[in-house]
C-alpha cells in the first residue's frame, strides 16, 4: 500500500541583499572599512544577509561584536549559510560600529547606519564611511550627520515658509517684512 501526502510547498526564506558600502582595496588604512545599513534592529534577521555578502569578498565571518545600546536583543550565535556566527557585545565599543572578524582575513569595522535613517542621510553616511584612509570614527560621522540633517531640515522649513509667505522678505529675526516696511526705491515704488 502506498500513501501519498499532499504537502504544500514551504516558502523559501528570501534574504534581502545587505545594504553595504565598502572601502576599495587600497594601502590607505582608515578608521572604518565601510558602512552597513540594516533594515531593522533584529540581529538574527540582519546578520545572515550581511555575512552572505561579505563571505565572497572577505571570507567566512566567524565573529561579530556590537554595542547592546543599539540592539534590543543580542543573540549569542546566528546561523549563517552553513556555519555559526558568534556574536559578542561590549559596552565600551562605539554604539554606531560593528566589528567583524574572520580567521582567514582579519578584522573589519563598519559604521552601522540606523535602520530608520532617511535614504539621503544614509547615502551620505555610507559614502563618508567608505573613503579610504579617513580618520573619522563612526561616532564623529554620526554627529556630523546630525548637524547636516538639522541644516537640511531647517533649509526645507525656511523654503516652505518662503513659499507660504508668498516669497516675502524676512527680517533677521525670521519675521516677514510687510510691504510698508520695505524702503522706497528711487522711483517711489515698493
Amino acid at each position: 500500500m502506498t500513501t501519498t501526502l499532499d504537502r504544500a510547498p514551504q516558502p523559501a526564506v528570501v534574504l534581502r541583499p545587505a545594504r553595504l558600502s565598502l572601502t576599495p582595496k587600497t594601502t590607505l588604512a582608515g578608521q572604518l572599512d565601510g558602512a552597513w545599513w540594516p533594515r531593522s534592529r533584529d540581529l538574527e534577521a540582519e546578520l545572515p544577509p550581511l555575512a552572505a555578502a561579505l563571505d565572497e569578498t572577505w571570507g567566512h565571518i566567524t565573529r561579530v561584536s556590537v554595542n547592546p545600546r543599539r540592539w534590543p536583543v543580542v543573540p549569542r550565535t546566528v546561523a549563517v549559510a552553513g556555519h555559526l556566527l558568534h556574536v559578542g557585545w561590549f559596552t565600551e565599543q562605539d554604539p554606531d560600529k560593528l566589528i567583524l572578524l574572520s580567521y582567514t582575513v582579519g578584522r573589519w569595522d563598519l559604521l552601522v547606519v540606523p535602520p530608520e535613517t532617511e535614504p539621503a542621510a544614509a547615502a551620505r553616511l555610507m559614502a563618508a564611511a567608505a573613503i579610504p584612509g579617513s580618520v573619522l570614527t563612526a561616532g564623529v560621522l554620526m554627529a556630523n550627520e546630525t548637524v547636516i540633517g538639522r541644516g537640511v531640515r531647517d533649509s526645507r522649513s525656511r523654503e516652505a515658509a518662503w513659499e507660504d509667505e508668498g516669497g516675502a522678505c524676512m527680517s533677521t529675526f525670521g519675521e516677514p517684512f510687510g510691504r510698508s516696511a520695505l524702503p522706497l526705491s528711487a522711483n517711489g515704488w515698493r
